[in-house]
């Protein structure tokens, strides 16, 4: 007759360790997306001299010489299959950050930001189906709606391009799931980064024939590259290790508050009431939609190997 053997005690520090390893995990998700948009409005003191494109130049250098070492593709290897989600990707990398640059300089750092996430919000709403779903839609249009205030001096142009940025953003996630699918580890993001990079040589190599690259230019666009792309990679790998990705997500919902900040304290941007209410409730219904999305019950599929879908901004 077998003899059950009893379970080893629960020590009593790994309830503390667990909620050092969240208080940890909340604090590093505060100091990215901090240092994230605080990287973003560097980058925009740098527009007077080498303009959007200029400083998108160099993040998207600065991006490829950090992911490359880390994801090593396997170029020769590549199938169509894997090459085509791909070259989207690095059309994707290559708009995204310019519309909400250009953006950022038209209607300002809040903002952009703002109506960026609401990219993150229709795939959340996308992959879910509840009356919560309903609620998200209509907190999101009400924030934005209080947020841009049609009307004579409404910048539509400005928030037209923070939409496409928004799209770039859904967009990014949905082909970052992809090529998780079919590419292991970072090979995809590298890949994608790296041409997204060539293809804003031509703009560098024009910029520093112009003689447009001063030194504190430079010094603004690859300090956004790095606070922009590195900082906030390394620090999504070091938290995803100790909080749930559900809740990741979620976090995420506080950046626009994050670029609202960071937009007052480094480029000097006062927002209203109004302007906080919008960005306030545009924040909620992304938090909501988040938090609905990763509690609706899910099929389960072979484990696949793949990178998280947080964004290079």
């Amino acid at each position: 007759m077998s003899v059950a053997t009893a379970s080893p005690p629960v020590p009593l520090t790994a309830a503390p360790s667990a909620r050092r390893r969240t208080v940890i995990g909340v604090l590093t998700m505060l100091a990215s997306g901090a240092g994230n948009q605080v990287g973003a409005g560097l980058g925009a003191h740098a527009f007077p001299a080498v303009g959007p494109a200029g400083v998108v130049a160099v993040r998207q250098v600065v991006a490829a010489a950090v992911l490359l070492p880390l994801g090593r593709p396997r170029l020769r290897s590549f199938t169509w299959a894997q090459w085509w989600p791909t070259l989207l990707l690095a059309l994707v990398f290559a708009t995204m950050n310019l519309t909400l640059y250009i953006a950022v300089d038209r209607i300002g750092l809040g903002l952009a930001v703002t109506l960026e996430f609401l990219g993150p919000l229709a795939v959340a709403l996308g992959t879910s189906r509840s009356r919560v779903d309903v609620l998200c839609a209509l907190l999101a249009g009400g924030g934005v709606a209080v947020l841009i205030a049609p009307g004579p001096t409404t910048d539509y142009i400005g928030v037209g391009l923070a939409v496409v940025a928004a799209g770039c953003w859904a967009s990014y996630i949905l082909l970052n799931r992809l090529l998780g699918a079919r590419l292991p580890g970072l090979q995809g993001p590298a890949v994608a980064s790296t041409i997204a990079a060539a293809l804003y040589l031509p703009v560098l190599v024009v910029l520093v024939l112009q003689g447009r690259f001063t030194g504190a230019a430079l010094g603004y666009a690859v300090c956004a590259g790095l606070l922009c792309s590195a900082v906030p990679y390394a620090a999504d790998l070091f938290v995803l290790r100790r909080v749930p990705a559900q809740f990741f997500g979620v976090f995420m919902s506080v950046n626009p508050v994050l670029a609202a900040v960071a937009g007052i304290v480094v480029l000097s941007e006062m927002l209203g009431l109004r302007e906080w209410t919008g960005i306030v409730i545009v924040a909620a219904a992304n938090a909501i939609a988040m938090s609905a999305n990763a509690a609706t019950p899910r099929p389960r599929h072979r484990h696949r190997r793949g990178v998280a879908a947080a964004p290079f901004m």
